[in-house]
């Protein structure tokens, strides 16, 4: 056979061993465009499409490649990769769109902003110009700082004056619903934006990535394109990661943030659950999840809703009496977002019901909200729930006892009076267990926050004591 043609029959024998390996549509997407140009001294060439191809091809499939070509070559076999020339590619085009004549052979690819640009359009060589999607709403100067979120406004602010090059890479925030996960994330990306407009940012939910992978794969068949549009990216945001599901998706989601963290681009994610407790996703993306900063958003307390009702009537444009702010922090207690609801509605009412009291319409609108008042939470319910739940007296809890349970209960303690009770300052929190100072329950709070993110057990611990203390917070 001559040495040209024998390439070629090198390559096929290969292919016939991956398509026994990978599954048929990774297959057809990322080998059949692939072809052998040379094979001499053991050293077999391929041509790819483009570099952001042959990237991926080595961040997905090295294994498959090395163990083929060891068996059809031999142990030194080696690899090497050519990209194909421009002018010898097809022009790309969106689904639908007819063919232009050609006018001469170079091909040019479009990299003109749009209002609403498609993830299907190859980015080229240049910055692509893309709609960030973010909600300038959800900027800093809309973001009340409070304790509840203290720590992921000061990692976000730093993030956002040097973004990809800070510790905080991933950044993941966790926390229930209506505790601004969504705001901050998207706060950082505008703060990115505003500093470096060069910067390419992306905001997307986690529902939105999985099923434009899906189309890309199963209707387009343009995967190629999907990953290099990520992989040109400066700052990803993915919201509600933890819909990102399937094995497929995730294994193209894996690949780019390894692509885009070893590129030194900012990763921001968030979550209704810490990474330690996401469901049917994969361990190596679990671990990648873990590498930067984890961050729990909690309730937040009377101080702080009572400072965001008052922002949010300011840029409302609307007056509302002091007494009454007062009542709605009081009374509604479990996150911003029914907070901002209430308000929203007593607005509204409060226009078309002029002759009514304002604080008659609040009460009317939180009855609605929360229904009948419960009895407050204090700092003995708080205690009997954990003593109860660790089966120790409060003579122990209280003491300055260094055994690891007594210890762990306490500082649990701590954590939840700070979360649960309305205007219970630190020292208060100190004073009632063992007098301790207010930097020794700082801690303490600090500690139980960062093993909830990575301890699943002592998570459940904690949840478990706070739905004995108040089941509907």
């Amino acid at each position: 056979m001559a040495q040209q043609e024998k390439h070629t029959e090198i390559w096929d024998n290969c292919l016939q061993i991956i398509s026994q390996i990978v599954e048929p549509q990774q297959y057809k997407v990322w080998f059949r465009p692939i072809r052998a140009v040379s094979f001499a001294d053991s050293k077999l060439t391929l041509e790819v499409p483009s570099l952001y191809f042959q990237e991926y091809v080595e961040s997905a499939f090295l294994d498959v490649l090395r163990m083929t070509l060891r068996r059809v070559i031999g142990e030194g076999a080696q690899l090497c990769y050519k990209v194909r020339p421009v002018q010898n590619q097809p022009a790309m085009r969106l689904a639908g769109q007819r063919a232009a004549a050609p006018v001469n052979p170079e091909v040019t690819v479009n990299t003109q902003p749009s209002a609403n640009p498609s993830p299907f359009i190859y980015p080229g060589l240049h910055k692509i110009q893309i709609n960030p999607r973010l909600n300038p709403t959800y900027c800093f100067a809309n973001l009340v700082e409070g304790e509840c979120n203290k720590m992921g406004v000061t990692a976000g602010e730093n993030i956002a004056s040097s973004p990809g090059k800070t510790v905080f890479n991933p950044l993941f925030i966790f926390g229930g619903p209506g505790l601004g996960k969504t705001h901050l994330a998207q706060a950082i990306g505008i703060a990115i934006k505003e500093k470096f407009p060069e910067q390419v940012v992306l905001y997307v939910t986690g529902n939105e990535f999985k099923t434009t992978y899906m189309h890309a794969v199963s209707v387009l068949n343009k995967l190629t394109d999907f990953m290099a549009y990520y992989m040109k990216l400066d700052v990803l945001i993915v919201d509600d990661i933890q819909d990102l599901l399937g094995h497929g998706c995730q294994n193209a989601f894996f690949n780019i943030f390894n692509y885009l963290h070893q590129s030194g681009k900012q990763l921001i994610f968030t979550s209704d659950r810490a990474p330690v407790d996401l469901q049917n996703f994969e361990e190596r993306l679990l671990s990648r999840f873990k590498w930067g900063l984890s961050v729990q958003l909690s309730h937040p307390d009377y101080k702080t809703r009572l400072q965001m009702l008052r922002a949010r009537a300011e840029r409302e444009g609307v007056e509302i009496p002091e007494e009454v702010l007062d009542f709605l922090a009081t009374r509604i207690k479990t996150n911003f977002r029914e907070l901002e609801g209430a308000l929203i509605s007593l607005i509204a009412h409060a226009s078309v019901e002029r002759g009514r009291p304002m604080m008659e319409l609040a009460a009317s609108i939180t009855e609605t909200l929360v229904g009948e008042e419960r009895t407050d939470i204090d700092m003995a319910k708080v205690q009997r729930s954990v003593c109860d739940y660790f089966n120790i007296s409060r003579e122990e809890l209280v003491s300055k006892s260094r055994k690891r349970q007594i210890v762990q209960a306490r500082q649990i303690a701590m954590y939840l009076s700070r979360n649960l009770i309305s205007n219970c300052s630190l020292a208060t929190i100190g004073q009632e267990i063992g007098g301790k100072d207010h930097a020794t329950v700082l801690h303490a709070c600090t500690t139980v926050s960062d093993l909830m993110a990575t301890d699943k057990v002592f998570r459940k611990y904690v949840t478990d004591i706070e739905a004995m203390i108040a089941p509907a917070v």
